[in-house]
Formats: C-alpha cells, sequence, structure tokens
C-alpha cells in the first residue's frame, strides 16, 4: 500500500466564467504532457486543499483540481444561486474544454462520487475511467441516515449538538429546518447552524475522532459555504431522481472503475457502495473493483483510504488518453 506522494505545487491556476454569475478556481498539477486525471471534491461546498493533489503521481499524471460553485476560491462565495448537480456537470466539461483535454479519468469521494458517476452517465465518451471512496448516491435513505435518524444511534453525544439549534417542534425534518436558517436573515443564527451542521460531519467522519480534522468546522467561511450548500444541494434531492445515478450505471459498465470504501463509514454508509457495485454488474464486471478497507470510515485521510486511493490511481497508470 503506497502512501501519498511528498507535497508538491501547483503548475498553474486561474480562475473560469461558467455563467453570469460564477466563476470557478482551478489548478493544474504535474506532468504538462501527462495523463488527465480530474478530482471532485466532496461536500458539496467542501473545496480543495493542498492535499488533494497528492493522490496523483506528478511524473505520470496531470492533475486537475478545482473548487465547485461557491466552494473555496471560487465566486461569489456560498452563493446558492444558479447551483445544483447539473450546472457543476456542465463546469467540469466547461473546464475540459477549457484546459483542451480530450479524455480523462474522474476521481471522487463522498459528493464527489455522486458528480463523478453523474458526469460520467451524461458524458461517457470524455471518460477514461473512475475511482470512486465513500460511496453516496443521494437517496432519501442515505440523507436519513445521517441527518435524521440513524448515525444517531452511533454518536448520540455528537447529535445532542447538531440537534440543539433546532427548536423540538421542527425536529421531525432535520433538514428542512437547518435549510431555513442557513438561508435567513440571521446571520449570528446562519453561522451558529453552519458551525452546528460542518462539526457534525467532521466529527463523525473519522473512525476514531480526530480533534484536529474538525478545526475546520470553526473556519465560518468554509463552515458557512460547506452547510449552506450541502443543506441546499440536500433539501433539493440533488436535482435528481430518486435512484437516478444507481438506475443508468449501466452506461459506464464498459470503464475502468475502481469503489474504496471504509468498512465503518458512518456519513456514506458502506450499503451504498455495494449497491452502486451491483449495478455496475458486482463480481460478473471484470471492470469494476470493489474494495473495503476493514479499518477507516469515511474520510479520505485516513492512512487505509489513502493508501487504496493511490493504490488504484497508480493501477490506472496503464491507461492512455
Amino acid at each position: 500500500m503506497a502512501p501519498l506522494h511528498p507535497p508538491f505545487q501547483a503548475n498553474r491556476c486561474g480562475h473560469l466564467q461558467v455563467s453570469e454569475l460564477h466563476s470557478i478556481y482551478w489548478e493544474e498539477c504535474g506532468l504538462s504532457s501527462g495523463v488527465p486525471i480530474i478530482y471532485l471534491h466532496g461536500g458539496p461546498g467542501g473545496g480543495i486543499d493542498e492535499n488533494d493533489r497528492r493522490y496523483f503521481d506528478p511524473t505520470h499524471y496531470r492533475s486537475i483540481l478545482f473548487d465547485q460553485r461557491g466552494s473555496g476560491k471560487s465566486l461569489p462565495h456560498a452563493c446558492l444561486q444558479d447551483n445544483n448537480t447539473w450546472s457543476l456537470v456542465a463546469d467540469i466539461e466547461a473546464l475540459r474544454c477549457h484546459l483542451e483535454i480530450d479524455r480523462w479519468i474522474i476521481f471522487g469521494g463522498s459528493w464527489g462520487s455522486t458528480l463523478a458517476v453523474a458526469y460520467a452517465e451524461k458524458h461517457t465518451e470524455r471518460c477514461l475511467g473512475l475511482i470512486l471512496r465513500g460511496i453516496f448516491m443521494l437517496r432519501q435513505e442515505e440523507l436519513a441516515w445521517f441527518y435524521q435518524a440513524g448515525a444517531s444511534m452511533i454518536f448520540p453525544d455528537y447529535y445532542e449538538a447538531y440537534q440543539a439549534v433546532i427548536p423540538a417542534d421542527e425536529r421531525h425534518d432535520m433538514m428542512r429546518a437547518y435549510y431555513k436558517r442557513l438561508t435567513g436573515d440571521d446571520e449570528v443564527e446562519k453561522l451558529k447552524c453552519a458551525n452546528e451542521w460542518s462539526t457534525w460531519e467532521t466529527t463523525t467522519s473519522k473512525l476514531l475522532f480526530d480533534p484536529e480534522y474538525t478545526t475546520k468546522s470553526q473556519d465560518p467561511k468554509w463552515a458557512l459555504a460547506f452547510a449552506r450548500i450541502e443543506c441546499h444541494f440536500f433539501v433539493n434531492a440533488g436535482w435528481l431522481k430518486e435512484g437516478q445515478l444507481l438506475q443508468e450505471a449501466s452506461k459506464i459498465t464498459h470503464l475502468p472503475i475502481t469503489i474504496v470504501q471504509g468498512r465503518y463509514d458512518m456519513v456514506c454508509p458502506a450499503k451504498t457502495s455495494w449497491d452502486l457495485y451491483q449495478a455496475l454488474g458486482g463480481d460478473s464486471n471484470t471492470n469494476v473493483e470493489y474494495k473495503i478497507i476493514g479499518d477507516c470510515g469515511h474520510s479520505a485521510h485516513e492512512v487505509g483510504i489513502e493508501e487504496a486511493l493511490v493504490d488504484a490511481v497508480e493501477k490506472f497508470k496503464s491507461l492512455k488518453p
């Protein structure tokens, strides 16, 4: 199992105007003539950081990373207007055209896996393969598990803080109650709810609680984008029909796909990764590799997950654009 590559800098970066309102920040790393691979961050709203590029060998890959609408360095910050799954899919295509890339590998975890599958099903001819982690297909049962009742059975202490900011008579629909406050006019309440929404996810993301990992939830700028954009997408069911991405998985069964899943993922439980694996053909499809990492949770920043992802990226070196 290979560790992350040592830190390295981006070769170039910029902003791409993708609509009258939105401009997305992007960066290009590694070998300019290398095999293109695009990193899709989680959330939605999570943004990228410098460690994300370290999955990709800079002597082989031309890696592309970008902040999705409203996230990270993209502008306007935390904006919900004209921000949905299909606008993000269109942005990926716009970025591909801007960088003059014909085909590329799609790499995404958590919400990034949702977006990766949505993009691949719509633009299959532009995909060399997919590397997916912590699978999330944005079905109602998945949202209910984490935000309403399910993960709360495992983390009742952390859940207490998450639900405490919502009046008891609104707790039957936590996402809707949060959305009302995250899009309201009370700035103090908005930031408080952004902090608690974000903290609930960061405290439950690793197999063992990592206080350092939760510190970004205390950053009001990061938490506001993360909570507002996530909640916006989730109350709108991602602008997807229920189960749509699994139902249309037959469109991508010919592509090489690696699925990496933490056994004890409490944010995106392993059943969803199994459902995707089966929708792709399961054991009968030799294009698909399914890896359960036995001592990990959801986060991409657990050693077992990191190593499995680097291994997958190394294996994909056999692909040619």
